[in-house]
C-alpha cells in the first residue's frame, strides 16, 4: 500500500484504539516525558500494549486511568 492510498484510511486522533507516546501527549495535552514516566512507572497497565519494542496507549483505557487521578 503507497503513501497516497494510506492516507485516504487514516483514522482521526480521537477515534483511534491506540496512540503512540508522541500522539497521546498532542491528545492529552500531557508532555511526552510525564507520558513516558507513567507508562515506566507502570509497566503493566491496562492501558498499555507493546508492538513490538513499541509502546502504544489505548486511548479509551488510559481516559479512564486519568479520570481517577487527582494530579499528574
Amino acid at each position: 500500500m503507497n503513501k497516497e492510498t494510506r492516507m485516504k484510511f487514516e483514522v482521526p486522533i480521537w477515534e483511534r484504539y491506540s496512540l503512540t507516546i508522541n500522539e497521546a501527549s498532542c491528545y492529552f495535552h500531557i508532555g511526552d516525558r510525564k507520558i513516558r514516566e507513567i507508562v515506566e512507572d507502570d509497566p503493566g497497565a491496562d492501558y498499555l500494549i507493546r508492538v513490538g519494542n513499541r509502546v502504544m496507549i489505548k486511548r479509551k483505557r488510559f481516559e479512564q486511568f486519568l479520570d481517577r487521578q487527582e494530579a499528574v
